[in-house]
């Protein structure tokens, strides 16, 4: 690996080189990664993979004209074929008045924070084992999950993963900044047979910034097999209008579309169900959304995003109430507004718009007493199928649970469909647990929707 000042340094000299072929602006991004990964079934590897990767990203500006390029070749002779091109196409492309970088008093001195120190991102231990106790850990955590019930018969593999990254960030606007991050996870996918040979398959996984973080192993492979269990004898139930409860592994799947309806590129484009709503209630009163990328240890943590700015904490919707939307410098500008700091970036185009730590603030109320409260209803675990309108919010799902009866979880449920639209929903919402946990970058507690269709027999 590259190491600290010479990745930096060399984001820098890009930027340098850029400037005198002719650019008016530059930002360069240049990555180092690694990873680990093995996966097997019933004790045997199947696929064991290390590699590992580095590249430059180049965005210039030529006046109101910009082009990206990008490179895996991170010698002198590479860099200049670089930087050349990028300048080349910026001077042959179309003018566009809003593109641009932050201004510079916005940016800042990270004075420090350029590698995550406080932040909790990078952890050495994720590589700290030899490949055989990695493949002793997924076999483990297969095992356990083999060994917790007769009715688990088969096994669709266990797998340890483990990466770091290292990424450096450098503009014309003095800009220079860096960061290291590691991740680490383990899962576990049983396939479990009924009485009437039914087979059902489902998983449960851990993942950590570090090792030493992971859930134990046996602890993943039996929770694996628990809901795994879960899924037998499965029936369909009627049509029906019901409350539906979502699993927090699911609800996490709203916050991606509310994600798609707040991120800037698609307000400013009218592409949004929530364009123009800024201000106003959009949710039932109990539901906060909140964008962290400062959340120490955060799966989507960083200390700037992808064009230099901190990361920072924005409350999305607060108490129903639609408070930001997700922006970079480009969409900011297009609506008269600020970047949030929510530029997203690879080696090759343009900014995007990312999530950071995207949750659903957790309530007051156990998932329990959730399901009491609901009385009959859909306990909703897993989902399939991608109908979501983000323009109109009509949503439309192909979903799998328990059937609620007596505030109770009964049976299994399969082969129906959930749908409402999302305005709908968000406003229907009448309750919301206290069990936020984060598994990822995205996380959500408990949540109960008032009634949504469900479309069975």
């Amino acid at each position: 690996m590259t190491t600290k000042t010479g990745l930096s340094a060399l984001a820098a000299s890009v930027v340098e080189r850029a400037l005198k072929q002719g650019a008016t602006g530059a930002e360069v991004i240049v990555r180092e990664e690694d990873e680990f990964s093995v996966n097997l079934r019933k004790g045997e590897v199947e696929t064991l993979k290390e590699s590992g990767a580095r590249g430059v990203g180049l965005r210039v500006f030529v006046g109101q004209k910009t082009a990206s390029t990008s490179s895996s070749d991170l010698s002198d002779e590479g860099i200049e074929q670089l930087v050349r091109g990028a300048v080349a196409l910026a001077r042959v492309s179309s003018e566009d008045p809003t593109a641009g970088m932050p201004e510079a008093g916005e940016m800042g001195q990270l004075k420090g924070a350029e590698d995550g120190a406080g932040l909790g991102l990078f952890f050495p231990d994720v590589y700290s084992l030899p490949t055989e106790e990695r493949i002793r850990l997924a076999r483990e955590c297969e095992r356990a999950a083999l060994d917790a019930d007769t009715r688990i018969t088969n096994s669709d593999g266990a797998g340890f993963d483990a990466g770091t990254g290292h990424k450096a960030l450098a503009n014309s606007r003095g800009f220079v900044g860096e960061y290291r991050s590691s991740m680490c996870s383990l899962s576990a996918a049983p396939i479990a047979t009924g009485e009437d040979g039914e087979m059902q398959r489902d998983g449960w996984w851990h993942s950590s910034r570090s090792l030493a973080g992971l859930e134990d192993a046996e602890e993943i492979g039996r929770e694996a097999a628990r809901r795994t269990l879960l899924r037998l004898n499965a029936r369909r139930v009627p049509t029906q209008r019901v409350p539906i409860v979502f699993a927090p592994e699911v609800a996490r799947t709203l916050l991606g579309h509310i994600f798609e309806a707040v991120n800037g590129d698609a307000v400013w484009r009218g592409a949004s169900f929530l364009a123009g709503k800024l201000g106003e209630a959009i949710a039932a009163s109990s539901l906060t959304v909140v964008n962290d990328g400062t959340l120490p240890g955060g799966f989507g943590t960083a200390p700037f995003d992808g064009e230099g700015l901190p990361t920072r904490r924005t409350v999305v919707i607060e108490a129903g109430e639609l408070k930001s939307y997700l922006l970079n410098t480009y969409a900011a500008k297009k609506l008269g507004l600020r970047s949030t700091g929510n530029a997203s970036r690879g080696l090759s185009g343009n900014p995007g718009i990312g999530a950071n730590n995207l949750f659903i603030a957790a309530g007051s109320v156990s998932p329990e007493e959730i399901l009491r409260r609901v009385g009959t209803g859909f306990y909703v675990t897993g989902l399939m199928g991608f109908g979501v309108n983000p323009v109109t919010g009509d949503y439309s799902r192909g979903a799998t649970g328990l059937w609620i009866e007596r505030g109770e979880l009964s049976y299994a449920v399969q082969e129906v469909t959930i749908a409402g639209n999302l305005k709908e929903m968000l406003r229907g919402i009448v309750a919301i647990g206290n069990d936020l946990i984060f598994r990822s970058a995205v996380a959500s507690p408990t949540l109960a929707i008032e009634g949504m269709t469900v479309a069975g027999e």
